[in-house]
C-alpha cells in the first residue's frame, strides 16, 4: 500500500481505534516508528536548530494540509519526537499511518 498517496480523512463518530493487532499490520507502513500502547511514535536528531526546526515546519505542514496532528516534542537543540494518535476516538486509525507514511517522505 502506498499510505504516501492517500489522504486522511476526518473519523466519523463511533468509529473504534484500531486493535494492537490491526495496528501491528500496519507498522511495516511505518519504517522508522514504534507502537506504544494507542500511539506511534518515531525519534529523530538533526545536524544542527536550524535542521531541526525546519523539519518541525514541514510537519506541520503536512498535518494542516491532511487535518490531522502528530505531537511534536523539540527537545535539548536537535532532537524531534513524534506521537501520533487519532484523538477522536483515543486510539490508532489509518491515518496515523497516512501521516507516518508522509512524515517519512520529508526530504
Amino acid at each position: 500500500m502506498d499510505f504516501k498517496s492517500k489522504k486522511c480523512k476526518p473519523c466519523e463518530g463511533g468509529t473504534k481505534p484500531m486493535t494492537k493487532r490491526q495496528a501491528a499490520k500496519y507498522m511495516k507502513f511505518a519504517e522508522g516508528w514504534k507502537l506504544s500502547g494507542n500511539k506511534i511514535y518515531k525519534e529523530m536528531k538533526f545536524k544542527d536548530f536550524k535542521k531541526t526546526i525546519g523539519f518541525a515546519n514541514k510537519v506541520a505542514a503536512i498535518a494542516e494540509k491532511e487535518g490531522h496532528h502528530p505531537d511534536i516534542y523539540l527537545h535539548d537543540w536537535n532532537r524531534i519526537r513524534l506521537t501520533s494518535t487519532t484523538h477522536a476516538i483515543k486510539g490508532l486509525s489509518i491515518n496515523d499511518f497516512i501521516l507516518a507514511a508522509k512524515i517519512n517522505a520529508i526530504k
